[in-house]
């Protein structure tokens, strides 16, 4: 029998990965799951995680935030028995039937079946001064980075849900927050939104540009350009929300079929155009994308992951 590490191997563990785990360890299977940073992805950076179903205020305590709801799911899926290795993984290839992923550490893991579960990383706008003042006043993560912030000028760039949720977050340490967004109207849910434009401390600026972030050692001021033509601000933070790039890079190599903005196409059982690989997540073609949405695909990646298995192996129901 061919030797492997894992039956199942999740690479990621965001909402979508840690689901998937937890399903794939519930069907009995093997599962290890890949990590860089800390499980929960994305979500641990929201701050309150009020539109997943169930997860609502009790009296005087308010939902769950995203790093709370992604520690539960890191201990549940633990419980059922998937297995946590905090490394990257480097590269991908097929050899012999199996996926053999080589991780940042130099080892090299064997699975017949893989979830690739790697979301997005934030898109960056590519302004003079983004890149220099980074970690410097320039910040795409409002509640890593916002109480630096307390009472500061802070501009929040973004239309959509990330961006009204983060400047909501930010609105609460300081009155001097401003949002900028290009088109005419805001992309975020409706409820959203409604909430941002009802803020005393927010102005929202829309069909406003930022055209560059100025500063030394530190953000001291902004140019944006909105109807009236182009401006100085004064500004001592600004926080980035302008979208997300799939993170697709590391199956690549494999041929993968993504859609035209690079996610993975996958079918209703979230199998991707390589037989044993699937997706789930912010890294799948999908026209919505929220927590719920990838706990739901990571749950179903798991469940066919396991019907596949069982499939090469003989073992499926007639």
């Amino acid at each position: 029998m061919t030797h492997y590490d894992a039956d199942l191997l999740i690479i990621g563990a965001g909402p979508a990965g840690l689901s998937a785990a937890q399903y794939g360890s519930r069907a009995n299977l093997k599962v290890l799951v890949l990590e860089q940073m800390a499980p929960g992805g994305q979500a641990l950076n929201i701050d309150v995680l009020e539109n997943y179903p169930g997860n609502v205020a009790r009296g005087d305590t308010p939902p769950r935030s995203g790093f709370e709801f992604s520690a539960d799911l890191h201990r549940q899926a633990e419980a059922f028995g998937a297995k946590f290795i905090l490394e990257g993984a480097k590269n991908l290839a097929r050899e012999g039937g199996l996926f053999a992923v080589t991780l940042s550490g130099g080892s090299t893991l064997h699975t017949p079946a893989l979830i690739l579960a790697t979301g997005a990383s934030r898109r960056k706008l590519e302004v003079p001064g983004e890149t220099e003042l980074s970690g410097r006043g320039v910040s795409y993560c409002a509640t890593c980075d916002g109480p630096f912030f307390k009472d500061k000028r802070i501009l929040v760039v973004g239309g959509g849900d990330s961006a009204c949720d983060e400047a909501q977050y930010l609105s609460r340490l300081s009155e001097r927050v401003i949002m900028i967004h290009r088109k005419s109207m805001f992309r975020a849910q409706g409820s959203l939104a409604e909430r941002v434009l009802a803020n005393p401390r927010i102005t929202v600026l829309f069909n406003t540009r930022l055209l560059a972030i100025k500063g030394d050692a530190r953000v001291t001021s902004v140019i944006l350009e909105g109807p009236e033509g182009s401006r100085e601000e004064p500004m001592d933070a600004v926080f980035i929300f302008a979208g997300s790039i799939p993170q697709t890079s590391l199956a690549a190599a494999l041929g993968l079929r993504l859609d035209e903005a690079g996610y993975v196409i996958t079918d209703e059982t979230m199998a991707a155009s390589i037989p044993g690989l699937f997706a789930a997540g912010d890294v799948r073609s999908s026209p919505f994308r929220q927590v719920v949405v990838a706990a739901g695909e990571g749950a179903v990646a798991a469940h066919c992951a396991a019907a596949y298995i069982d499939r090469i192996r003989g073992l499926h129901y007639q």
